[in-house]
């Protein structure tokens, strides 16, 4: 047998005809009938009469037919063959490719594409017609998704136009929203970010579009329950969809949420919502909507950007009337352009007494020449630091910064740091006073190390060792002290206020302290009503806070003295005094007693060893606790701190 491919349509208008002239039947060729069954393609036979006389197994199950239901059927039962179900493409070789609906027997219909060939009988007459179907459903799936992509495509590159010409994105990005939820089909389209800092997360929508039969949609209600997956999903894209994990969820809407990212970070996540069908995305789609989502973000970043610079604007008008610096804006002559001070300021002057006057007319040429910086004797080339200078008749210290504008303009900040410079002082006499403080018991330490190593009497080595042990923990102490300053200063040091009774915490701190009142024979009274006294506050704390003041009682006092700790409460506090009578301290130095480093100048001379770091660290301690402390003192006649600390039930 011979077959030749012809167009179907026209073999249909010589079937009867030909039906007549042929009595060959299917079947007598045996090789051609294993080719049949054993081929890969789907094979049709069919009689000249249009039914069809047998097809392969790989047809067959196509169909879901077995073998003897499907002869003799007519082929308009299994085959659309109206052109208008299909259209016609053309390959290298110019034969024709018809694309049709196969119906299957469950009803289920397939597209396929079909090839027909009339096979002739030796006599050259039309025996059957051979017909050979390809399924092309993912063909025409992708088809169908590309044209889907395609629109998502078109309505991403209307928004982007959109977007960028608006001035007003606020308006436009529900408009955005609008267009990208039809195209794709969807009930609904949100931007919402995710409050991740709250104990429970929460959904905070920004911007939305609903279908009007999806008014009543509650968004936060359908996000709420997957917000850990949506969170914790890789690469971004989460979606509940039949089929995401195997399941169908028919009671609640379908959702796919995507993040919107910018250079920035992440500005939230896209959303889009269905409540009528399941949706399912294939990768390109997947793709175009992160586009949408990136392009969203980028409208969004410059939102932001814009609403950044209004702001930034804004605060630096803000700052300008503010900052207490003066600002100076002068020319490369040393006139001055604008000027900017706060009436606070040391050498604040009415705007229209300087302005257009030259900088030099103000203060004197040498001040002026070392602030502008002989580098910028003829053009501003570089900023230029003048630290530590006075004026005269003036005890202020300042320093001023030179930033230049142009080559030919320059911005001047005038600064007090008189206090800066105040705080530099006590801190090198901290310095001094720490490494003489540090350097003494361990000079003594290791003076009492080669005493013991050349040996003694027991009760000599005992005392050696007694020694050593006094001036180890006087190193420990102040090293201690140190150590809660930093902690204090860098907020590291967490007290925990809480109920609990004051006494003991009292007495164990008088308990510390004894044996240095002891060397002194400075008796310590604590005096304080029998019940016991409950306050709000940290044990080992406030044990900071008394030892501190119970020593530094007993090291102002002279030998033999007394040390009262007095307790006394009303209805809110509870208050700590601690009395002595020792050196006093000078009236002047009371309103710098609790600065980090100071010590008064009657005590340096008295040469009593101290860091000047202590009474820092017990207001510091006393004031994080929600108490107060305060001082005083006649010289000569002894000193007195109250400490007052807030009152707590027993029951609480």
């Amino acid at each position: 047998m011979v077959d030749e491919t012809i167009p179907l349509e026209k073999f249909f208008i010589e079937t009867e005809a030909a039906v007549k002239k042929t009595d060959n039947k299917w079947g007598d060729d045996l090789h051609y009938r294993a080719l049949f069954e054993q081929t890969g393609e789907c094979v049709f036979i069919i009689g000249l009469d249009l039914r069809c006389i047998a097809a392969n197994q790989q047809a067959l199950s196509l169909l879901g037919f077995e073998e003897d239901e499907l002869i003799g059927m007519p082929v308009g039962d299994i085959m659309s063959l109206d052109d208008e179900l299909g259209h016609v493409t053309f390959n290298d070789d110019s034969s024709r490719l018809y694309e049709r609906i196969l119906k299957r027997k469950d009803g289920a219909t397939l597209p396929v594409e079909i090839s027909a060939s009339i096979v002739y009988n030796e006599r050259n007459e039309p025996a059957y017609i051979q017909s050979i179907a390809r399924d092309i459903s993912e063909r025409k799936r992708a088809e169908q998704a590309l044209k889907r992509h395609s629109l998502i495509l078109s309505a991403i590159s209307d928004a982007t136009v959109r977007l960028l010409r608006t001035s007003n994105i606020e308006t436009k990005i529900p408009e955005v929203l609008e267009s990208l939820g039809r195209v794709i089909g969807v009930s609904c389209c949100a931007i919402f970010e995710v409050n991740t800092f709250s104990t429970k997360p929460d959904v905070n929508i920004q911007y939305q579009w609903k279908q009007q039969d999806a008014a009543d949609f509650d968004l936060t209600g359908a996000i709420t329950p997957f917000l850990p997956s949506i969170l914790d999903t890789p690469g971004g894209f989460f979606s509940n969809s039949a089929g995401a994990d195997g399941t169908t969820r028919a009671s609640a809407p379908s959702f796919a949420i995507v993040p919107i990212q910018g250079t920035l970070g992440s500005w939230g996540f896209l959303g889009l919502f269905d409540q009528r069908d399941s949706l399912s995305w294939i990768q390109s789609e997947r793709d175009a909507i992160q586009t949408a989502a990136n392009l969203l973000g980028s409208a969004l970043q410059r939102n932001r950007y814009e609403e950044t610079i209004r702001l930034s604007e804004m605060r630096n008008r803000i700052i300008l009337n503010t900052i207490p610096d003066l600002l100076i804006r002068i020319d490369i002559e040393g006139n001055i352009l604008d000027y900017s001070a706060h009436p606070d300021h040391p050498l604040y002057l009415h705007r229209d007494m300087i302005s257009g006057k030259k900088l030099s007319a103000i203060w004197p040429q040498d001040v002026v020449k070392n602030i502008v910086g002989s580098v910028n004797a003829n053009a501003f080339e570089k900023s230029h630091w003048l630290e530590g200078f006075r004026l005269p008749n003036s005890n202020v210290v300042y320093e001023s910064r030179l930033h230049p504008i142009s080559a030919r303009e320059a911005l001047i900040l005038i600064r007090d740091v008189t206090e800066q410079e105040k705080l530099n002082e006590l801190k090198s006499d901290f310095i001094n006073r720490a490494s003489h403080e540090l350097r003494t018991p361990l000079t003594s330490a290791i003076l009492m190390i080669e005493l013991i190593q050349g040996g003694g009497t027991p009760e000599e080595l005992q005392e050696y060792w007694q020694i050593l042990t006094s001036e180890l923990n006087r190193q420990k102490i102040l090293i201690d002290r140190l150590l809660i300053a930093g902690r204090l200063e860098s907020g590291m040091m967490k007290l925990e206020r809480e109920p609990l009774d004051l006494i003991p915490v009292l007495e164990e701190s008088i308990r510390a302290v004894k044996p240095i009142a002891g060397k002194k024979k400075v008796s310590l009274q604590l005096n304080a009503p029998e019940e016991n006294i409950h306050i709000l506050g940290d044990k080992s704390g406030l044990q900071q806070v008394f030892i501190n003041l119970i020593n530094n009682a007993v090291k102002f006092s002279p030998e033999g003295a007394s040390v009262e700790i007095d307790v006394t409460q009303t209805e809110n506090d509870v208050s700590v005094i601690v009395s002595d009578h020792g050196l006093g301290i000078p009236p002047e130095a009371i309103p710098h007693l609790f600065e980090r480093f100071y010590r008064a100048k009657n005590v340096t001379i008295a040469e009593i060893p101290g860091s000047g770091i202590g009474l820092y660290i017990v207001k510091s301690i006393v004031e994080e606790l929600g108490g107060s402390i305060s001082v005083e003192s006649a010289l000569g006649q002894g000193t007195k701190f109250v400490v007052s600390l807030k009152r707590s039930s027993p029951s609480v």
